[in-house]
């Protein structure tokens, strides 16, 4: 049996991405004998439990800002190595989510090759990139990033793009690296149109089906809605914009209140978030068009679930984004009266044309994205190394 310790999710299965994916695969191997899991949780006391088979044992993290996400990581390292050693268990793989711990990873390298075992790493995106961390924070991200790199025994990358960038900007190391994406629900959603959780929420927020625009996802700068509310602002559509997103206590949020005047266009409503994972697939299939603009990171989750499920997408023209959706999207760049352009032509296109933009879509995510081929993947990765 191989046993694989993750660390890096706060939990399993709640709102974010590592949270979803370790969550998923869990619940995919979890008759298979020949596999178990040992998920770190962030929790407020220490303990265990099991779900889907997996043994989730907590991390007491206490309240100490942005450094918690380094703490939690370097505390669950230690249990991790702490219980290897008890238990005897034999070849373990460490499975580190993120590349928050660069300065203490070759310390536990070294340990975790002592116990006979390999330390794997998924490098996430370029969180150095993201606004919203300080000048001081990029350049411990950056850092953090390389030492990472260079002690993994694996690089287990969720984009093409991300693999490619580790190979040439890490070339020194001879990073030993893999391409395993992140996966997608592809079955629609189990509500009707006309069920009463559908109708309320199309209601309550004053909106038709197949007359808006959507995007969700996190309200920060490098998701590009200052572009995505301006270019949409210029446009002529008669649709609504709706954003899903959380925006209390958003600085953000109050800067582009300020500088765009969107509060004075009707047409865009921030509607809050949604937690209800059927209603949400359901608000997703009734868009008209979806627009993405993230441009850091790798395999978006909030992407996928949009070709799975929309069928006309508008994404900013990035490699990652490229990557994923092929000819299954229209694309936009951040040059001024591009988006706008773009709404126009969509707002001319037919039924046929854009049922067939929505078949494309979907075959790229059935084909390369379920969930069931990344977990198969991971099985492969973890068992056959070994």
């Amino acid at each position: 049996m191989q046993n694989v310790f993750i660390l890096g999710a706060k939990n399993l299965g709640n709102y974010g991405g590592y949270e979803t994916f370790v969550d998923k695969l869990t619940e995919y191997h979890k008759n298979n004998k020949d596999i178990k899991y040992h998920i770190a949780i962030k929790d407020r006391e220490y303990g265990e439990f099991e779900k889907n088979n997996a043994r989730c044992f907590k991390i007491k993290v206490p309240n100490i800002g942005p450094a918690q996400a380094i703490y939690y990581d370097v505390k669950a390292l230690s249990e991790c190595c702490k219980y290897i050693k008890k238990h005897n268990i034999a070849n373990p793989i460490v499975y580190i989510l993120a590349c928050r711990i660069g300065p203490f990873a070759g310390y536990y390298r070294n340990k975790i090759h002592k116990l006979g075992g390999k330390m794997y790493v998924n490098p996430d995106g370029h969180e150095w990139m993201r606004a919203k961390w300080s000048a001081p924070v990029r350049k411990y991200w950056k850092i953090s990033e390389e030492m990472m790199v260079k002690q993994a025994d694996l690089l287990i990358c969720d984009s093409k793009n991300i693999e490619k960038y580790i190979r040439d900007r890490y070339r020194k190391y001879n990073p030993q690296t893999t391409f395993i994406a992140y996966g997608a629900d592809i079955r629609k959603s189990e509500l009707n149109d006309n069920d009463e959780k559908v109708v309320s929420w199309f209601k309550e927020k004053e909106i038709e089906p197949k007359k808006y625009y959507l995007v969700v996802g996190r309200f920060v700068p490098e998701n590009n809605y200052e572009t995505m509310i301006r270019e949409f602002m210029k446009s002529n559509t008669k649709k609504d914009f709706v954003i899903i997103t959380n925006v209390e206590h958003n600085k953000f949020y109050e800067e582009l209140k300020r500088t765009t005047g969107f509060e004075q266009d009707k047409r865009i409503k921030f509607v809050g978030t949604v937690y209800d994972e059927g209603l949400l697939k359901k608000i997703r299939e009734q868009a008209y068009a979806y627009f993405h603009g993230h441009e850091v990171g790798g395999t978006n989750p909030s992407l996928l679930e949009a070709l799975a499920s929309t069928d006309l997408n508008l994404l900013l023209d990035v490699g990652f984004n490229r990557e994923v959706a092929e000819d299954g999207a229209l694309y936009w760049s951040k040059e001024e009266n591009s988006l706008a352009a773009l709404i126009e032509n969509a707002e001319k296109m037919n039924c046929n044309q854009i049922c067939e933009m929505g078949n494309r879509a979907k075959y790229r995510i059935e084909s390369n994205y379920s969930w069931n081929k990344i977990t198969n993947d991971y099985m492969k990765t973890f068992c056959e190394n070994y």
